[in-house]
């Protein structure tokens, strides 16, 4: 079962908490990683490209010149994608990049990234993260002592107006709760802050 040190907000070990090896302790599965990554960032895909093929443009319905007799290329219309104005060729249309992925193969890529980020040590569990109002000064005061990567995410077992809002105006630190947390959020990740209680939450989901 492994283990990781418990900190409080000023960086301090206050001891250890077990975690679950069904959740932090798996073999990283890199074909449900990638998978599952593809198709978060696929999700996010508006799809609303479109340009118009030959049979959308308008105009063109005259042949410019007769067939033979004029020394230049025979040419059947103004709007063949050969012309400036023309058709596009093979033109793209809106589309639903929407990816298919499993629910087994979600929940193995989830436990896949904990256990990655445990196994490289950037993981910080912490007895409890709040703060008595919202105040940038104070999340960058814990980010320093905890000695955090460049990007940081911080899951919370639920909503804190008062964390949230303490990293609204920090540009690479994201704070989000057990229940929203993606694939992709965490191993974009340079650094994982999460609670004991989150910790629990987590095990419950995911166990």
């Amino acid at each position: 079962m492994p283990k990781v040190t418990l900190l409080n907000q000023s960086g301090e070990n206050v001891g250890e908490i077990d975690l679950t090896d069904t959740v932090f302790g798996i073999q990283p599965n890199e074909q449900a990683l990638f998978d599952v990554v593809k198709a978060q960032r696929a999700t996010m895909r508006q799809g609303t490209h479109k340009a118009k093929t030959r049979a959308e443009v308008r105009g063109g319905g005259r042949k410019p010149w007769r067939q033979k007799g004029t020394g230049r290329a025979r040419q059947g219309s103004i709007r063949s994608p050969q012309w400036v104005g023309g058709g596009v060729v093979f033109a793209p249309a809106p589309r639903d990049y929407t990816l298919k992925i499993n629910r087994k193969v979600r929940r193995l890529a989830l436990k896949s990234a904990l256990s990655l980020k445990l196994k490289d040590d950037s993981l910080i569990v912490l007895d409890n993260l709040a703060f008595e109002s919202p105040k940038t000064k104070a999340m960058l005061e814990v980010l320093e002592k905890l000695q955090t990567g460049k990007d940081c995410l911080v899951v919370l077992p639920e909503r804190d107006a008062n964390v949230e809002r303490s990293a609204n105006n920090l540009p690479n630190v994201r704070v989000t709760t057990v229940r929203e947390a993606s694939v992709l959020d965490i191993m974009d990740a340079d650094s994982i802050i999460t609670t004991k209680d989150a910790v629990k939450v987590i095990e419950e989901v995911l166990s």
